[in-house]
Protein backbone atom coordinates (compact mmCIF):
# COMPACT_ATOMS: atom_id res chain seq x y z
CA UNK A 1 0.00 0.00 0.00
CA UNK A 2 1.33 3.44 -0.86
CA UNK A 3 0.17 7.04 -1.10
CA UNK A 4 -0.77 7.82 -4.70
CA UNK A 5 -0.26 11.56 -4.31
CA UNK A 6 3.29 11.03 -3.03
CA UNK A 7 3.91 8.57 -5.85
CA UNK A 8 2.96 11.25 -8.39
CA UNK A 9 5.40 13.65 -6.74
CA UNK A 10 8.13 11.05 -7.13
CA UNK A 11 7.21 10.50 -10.77
CA UNK A 12 7.55 14.23 -11.44
CA UNK A 13 11.05 14.12 -9.95
CA UNK A 14 12.03 11.05 -11.96
CA UNK A 15 10.78 12.49 -15.24
CA UNK A 16 12.50 15.82 -14.63
CA UNK A 17 15.75 13.99 -13.93
CA UNK A 18 15.57 11.85 -17.06
CA UNK A 19 14.20 14.35 -19.56
CA UNK A 20 16.19 17.45 -18.72
CA UNK A 21 14.98 20.31 -20.92
CA UNK A 22 13.30 18.00 -23.47
CA UNK A 23 13.61 14.60 -25.16
CA UNK A 24 15.92 15.51 -28.03
CA UNK A 25 15.61 12.17 -29.84
CA UNK A 26 11.83 11.87 -29.68
CA UNK A 27 11.20 15.45 -30.69
CA UNK A 28 13.62 15.32 -33.63
CA UNK A 29 12.70 11.89 -34.93
CA UNK A 30 9.00 11.30 -34.15
CA UNK A 31 6.11 13.09 -35.85
CA UNK A 32 4.11 14.91 -33.14
CA UNK A 33 0.91 13.49 -34.63
CA UNK A 34 2.13 9.89 -34.61
CA UNK A 35 0.47 7.44 -32.24
CA UNK A 36 1.62 4.03 -31.06
CA UNK A 37 0.68 1.07 -28.90
CA UNK A 38 3.22 -0.82 -26.79
CA UNK A 39 3.13 -3.89 -24.57
CA UNK A 40 5.16 -4.01 -21.37
CA UNK A 41 6.34 -7.63 -21.22
CA UNK A 42 7.92 -9.80 -18.53
CA UNK A 43 11.00 -11.43 -20.01
CA UNK A 44 11.38 -13.77 -17.04
CA UNK A 45 9.05 -15.19 -14.38
CA UNK A 46 8.45 -12.50 -11.76
CA UNK A 47 6.32 -11.35 -8.87
CA UNK A 48 4.84 -8.06 -10.00
CA UNK A 49 5.23 -4.82 -8.06
CA UNK A 50 5.04 -1.19 -9.16
CA UNK A 51 2.97 -1.81 -12.27
CA UNK A 52 0.44 0.87 -11.34
CA UNK A 53 3.23 3.35 -10.66
CA UNK A 54 4.80 2.50 -14.03
CA UNK A 55 1.44 3.10 -15.71
CA UNK A 56 1.13 6.44 -13.93
CA UNK A 57 4.46 7.54 -15.43
CA UNK A 58 2.86 7.56 -18.87
CA UNK A 59 -0.39 9.23 -17.85
CA UNK A 60 1.41 11.78 -15.69
CA UNK A 61 3.60 12.86 -18.59
CA UNK A 62 0.81 12.68 -21.17
CA UNK A 63 -2.74 12.52 -19.74
CA UNK A 64 -4.22 11.42 -23.07
CA UNK A 65 -2.34 8.11 -22.90
CA UNK A 66 -4.54 5.04 -22.50
CA UNK A 67 -3.26 2.29 -20.21
CA UNK A 68 -4.66 -1.19 -19.66
CA UNK A 69 -3.15 -3.34 -16.89
CA UNK A 70 -3.15 -7.09 -17.47
CA UNK A 71 -1.77 -7.90 -13.98
CA UNK A 72 -1.91 -6.42 -10.50
CA UNK A 73 0.79 -5.91 -7.94
CA UNK A 74 1.46 -9.07 -5.98
CA UNK A 75 0.55 -11.43 -8.83
CA UNK A 76 2.96 -13.88 -10.43
CA UNK A 77 3.67 -13.32 -14.11
CA UNK A 78 5.15 -15.94 -16.40
CA UNK A 79 7.92 -15.26 -18.85
CA UNK A 80 6.56 -13.44 -21.94
CA UNK A 81 3.41 -12.36 -20.07
CA UNK A 82 1.99 -8.98 -21.07
CA UNK A 83 1.89 -6.78 -17.99
CA UNK A 84 0.52 -3.59 -19.51
CA UNK A 85 -0.69 -2.17 -22.82
CA UNK A 86 -0.23 1.55 -23.34
CA UNK A 87 -1.40 3.65 -26.28
CA UNK A 88 -1.09 7.31 -27.12
CA UNK A 89 1.18 9.91 -28.69
CA UNK A 90 4.36 8.12 -29.76
CA UNK A 91 6.62 10.94 -28.61
CA UNK A 92 5.24 10.81 -25.07
CA UNK A 93 5.38 7.03 -24.84
CA UNK A 94 9.00 6.90 -25.92
CA UNK A 95 9.94 9.71 -23.53
CA UNK A 96 8.36 7.98 -20.54
CA UNK A 97 9.51 4.47 -21.46
CA UNK A 98 12.76 4.30 -19.49
CA UNK A 99 11.36 5.79 -16.29
CA UNK A 100 8.36 3.45 -16.34
CA UNK A 101 10.56 0.42 -16.96
CA UNK A 102 13.09 1.41 -14.30
CA UNK A 103 10.53 1.51 -11.50
CA UNK A 104 8.72 -1.65 -12.62
CA UNK A 105 12.00 -3.55 -12.88
CA UNK A 106 13.30 -2.36 -9.52
CA UNK A 107 10.11 -2.96 -7.54
CA UNK A 108 9.29 -6.27 -9.21
CA UNK A 109 12.86 -7.34 -8.48
CA UNK A 110 12.30 -6.72 -4.77
CA UNK A 111 8.95 -8.51 -4.81
CA UNK A 112 10.41 -11.48 -6.69
CA UNK A 113 13.34 -11.83 -4.28
CA UNK A 114 11.09 -11.37 -1.26
CA UNK A 115 8.82 -14.16 -2.47
CA UNK A 116 11.79 -16.56 -2.41
CA UNK A 117 12.40 -15.81 1.28
CA UNK A 118 8.70 -16.15 2.09
CA UNK A 119 8.59 -19.54 0.33
CA UNK A 120 11.66 -20.71 2.25
CA UNK A 121 9.86 -20.35 5.61
CA UNK A 122 6.34 -21.24 4.51
CA UNK A 123 6.52 -24.52 6.45
CA UNK A 124 7.03 -22.63 9.73
CA UNK A 125 4.92 -20.24 11.80
CA UNK A 126 7.38 -17.37 11.28
CA UNK A 127 6.51 -14.36 9.17
CA UNK A 128 9.03 -12.37 7.15
CA UNK A 129 9.58 -8.70 8.02
CA UNK A 130 11.36 -6.10 5.92
CA UNK A 131 13.62 -3.37 7.37
CA UNK A 132 14.35 0.36 7.03
CA UNK A 133 17.44 -0.34 4.91
CA UNK A 134 15.77 1.09 1.83
CA UNK A 135 16.93 3.37 -0.98
CA UNK A 136 16.56 6.99 0.23
CA UNK A 137 13.47 8.49 -1.34
CA UNK A 138 12.02 5.12 -2.34
CA UNK A 139 11.07 3.63 1.04
CA UNK A 140 7.32 3.87 0.48
CA UNK A 141 7.51 2.00 -2.81
CA UNK A 142 10.20 -0.50 -1.81
CA UNK A 143 8.23 -1.49 1.27
CA UNK A 144 5.16 -1.82 -0.94
CA UNK A 145 7.18 -4.13 -3.17
CA UNK A 146 8.23 -6.23 -0.16
CA UNK A 147 4.59 -6.65 0.83
CA UNK A 148 3.77 -7.67 -2.76
CA UNK A 149 6.30 -10.46 -2.30
CA UNK A 150 4.56 -11.64 0.87
CA UNK A 151 6.52 -9.89 3.61
CA UNK A 152 5.08 -7.84 6.43
CA UNK A 153 6.33 -4.30 6.85
CA UNK A 154 8.41 -3.54 9.94
CA UNK A 155 8.52 0.14 10.95
CA UNK A 156 7.80 2.44 8.02
CA UNK A 157 9.76 5.16 9.79
CA UNK A 158 11.21 6.09 13.15
CA UNK A 159 7.83 7.41 14.30
CA UNK A 160 6.10 4.04 13.85
CA UNK A 161 7.32 2.39 17.01
CA UNK A 162 9.97 2.27 19.70
CA UNK A 163 13.00 0.12 18.93
CA UNK A 164 15.49 0.07 21.78
CA UNK A 165 18.77 -0.99 20.21
CA UNK A 166 22.14 -1.56 21.86
CA UNK A 167 23.20 2.09 21.72
CA UNK A 168 19.91 3.31 23.21
CA UNK A 169 20.30 0.81 26.03
CA UNK A 170 23.94 1.78 26.58
CA UNK A 171 23.03 5.46 26.92
CA UNK A 172 20.17 4.70 29.33
CA UNK A 173 22.23 2.24 31.38
CA UNK A 174 20.05 -0.86 31.15
CA UNK A 175 17.07 -2.39 29.37
CA UNK A 176 14.95 -1.82 32.46
CA UNK A 177 15.74 1.90 32.55
CA UNK A 178 15.36 2.32 28.78
CA UNK A 179 11.93 0.69 28.81
CA UNK A 180 10.86 2.76 31.83
CA UNK A 181 11.78 5.98 30.03
CA UNK A 182 9.94 4.86 26.90
CA UNK A 183 6.79 3.96 28.80
CA UNK A 184 6.55 7.37 30.43
CA UNK A 185 5.67 9.04 27.13
CA UNK A 186 4.95 6.40 24.50
CA UNK A 187 1.57 6.69 22.71
CA UNK A 188 -0.91 4.21 24.18
CA UNK A 189 -1.10 1.86 21.18
CA UNK A 190 2.58 1.99 20.20
CA UNK A 191 4.67 -1.15 20.66
CA UNK A 192 8.03 -1.28 22.39
CA UNK A 193 10.67 -3.60 20.96
CA UNK A 194 14.04 -4.38 22.52
CA UNK A 195 17.13 -5.69 20.76
CA UNK A 196 18.97 -8.46 22.58
CA UNK A 197 22.16 -10.24 21.61
CA UNK A 198 22.47 -12.35 24.76
CA UNK A 199 20.04 -14.53 26.67
CA UNK A 200 20.54 -12.42 29.80
CA UNK A 201 19.11 -9.47 27.88
CA UNK A 202 16.18 -11.59 26.72
CA UNK A 203 15.47 -12.45 30.35
CA UNK A 204 15.62 -8.77 31.39
CA UNK A 205 13.34 -7.73 28.52
CA UNK A 206 10.82 -10.40 29.53
CA UNK A 207 10.90 -9.20 33.13
CA UNK A 208 9.86 -5.68 32.10
CA UNK A 209 7.21 -6.97 29.69
CA UNK A 210 8.13 -5.52 26.30
CA UNK A 211 6.00 -6.28 23.23
CA UNK A 212 8.73 -7.72 20.98
CA UNK A 213 12.26 -8.99 21.57
CA UNK A 214 14.65 -8.96 18.63
CA UNK A 215 17.28 -11.68 18.89
CA UNK A 216 20.15 -10.06 17.05
CA UNK A 217 22.80 -12.33 15.51
CA UNK A 218 22.11 -15.09 18.01
CA UNK A 219 23.00 -18.72 17.44
CA UNK A 220 20.29 -21.21 16.54
CA UNK A 221 20.48 -22.76 20.00
CA UNK A 222 20.17 -19.39 21.73
CA UNK A 223 17.18 -18.44 19.60
CA UNK A 224 15.48 -21.71 20.56
CA UNK A 225 16.21 -20.89 24.20
CA UNK A 226 14.78 -17.38 23.79
CA UNK A 227 11.57 -18.77 22.32
CA UNK A 228 11.28 -21.21 25.23
CA UNK A 229 11.93 -18.44 27.77
CA UNK A 230 9.25 -16.22 26.20
CA UNK A 231 6.70 -19.03 26.27
CA UNK A 232 4.37 -17.09 23.99
CA UNK A 233 4.16 -14.10 26.34
CA UNK A 234 6.23 -11.87 24.06
CA UNK A 235 6.79 -12.02 20.30
CA UNK A 236 10.30 -13.06 19.30
CA UNK A 237 11.98 -11.68 16.20
CA UNK A 238 15.17 -13.06 14.68
CA UNK A 239 17.48 -10.66 12.87
CA UNK A 240 21.06 -10.25 11.69
CA UNK A 241 23.02 -12.01 8.99
CA UNK A 242 19.99 -13.76 7.54
CA UNK A 243 20.33 -15.13 4.03
CA UNK A 244 18.21 -17.29 1.77
CA UNK A 245 20.30 -20.35 2.63
CA UNK A 246 20.00 -19.80 6.41
CA UNK A 247 16.50 -18.43 6.90
CA UNK A 248 14.70 -21.79 7.09
CA UNK A 249 16.78 -23.05 10.02
CA UNK A 250 16.28 -19.74 11.81
CA UNK A 251 12.50 -19.83 11.30
CA UNK A 252 12.40 -23.42 12.54
CA UNK A 253 13.54 -22.27 15.99
CA UNK A 254 9.96 -21.18 16.65
CA UNK A 255 10.43 -17.41 16.36
CA UNK A 256 7.40 -15.33 15.42
CA UNK A 257 9.20 -13.09 12.92
CA UNK A 258 12.35 -13.07 10.85
CA UNK A 259 13.54 -9.65 9.69
CA UNK A 260 16.10 -9.13 6.97
CA UNK A 261 17.20 -6.44 4.54
CA UNK A 262 18.52 -8.95 2.00
CA UNK A 263 15.49 -8.96 -0.35
CA UNK A 264 15.64 -5.16 -0.46
CA UNK A 265 19.39 -4.74 -0.78
CA UNK A 266 20.36 -7.69 -2.94
CA UNK A 267 17.42 -7.83 -5.34
CA UNK A 268 18.36 -7.36 -8.97
CA UNK A 269 16.19 -5.50 -11.44
CA UNK A 270 14.12 -8.09 -13.27
CA UNK A 271 13.97 -8.16 -17.06
CA UNK A 272 10.93 -6.23 -18.30
CA UNK A 273 10.71 -4.65 -21.74
CA UNK A 274 8.46 -2.34 -23.72
CA UNK A 275 7.76 -3.67 -27.22
CA UNK A 276 5.60 -2.35 -30.02
CA UNK A 277 2.28 -4.16 -30.26
CA UNK A 278 1.91 -6.15 -33.47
Amino acid sequence: MYDRFKALQLIDTWLAEDIGFFDLTAQLMIDPAATATFHMNAREEITVAGIEVAAAVFTRYEPTCSVHLHVRDGERAARDAVLMTVSGPAQALLTGERTALNIAQRLSGIATETAKYVAAIAHTRARLLDTRKTTPGLRMLEKHAASCGGALNHRLGLDNGIMLKDNHIAVCGSIREAVARARRAVPALTKIEVEADRLEQVREALEVGVDVIMCDNMSISDMRAAVAMAGGRTAIEASGGIRLDTIAAIAETGVDFVSTSKPLQSAHAVDIGLDEAV
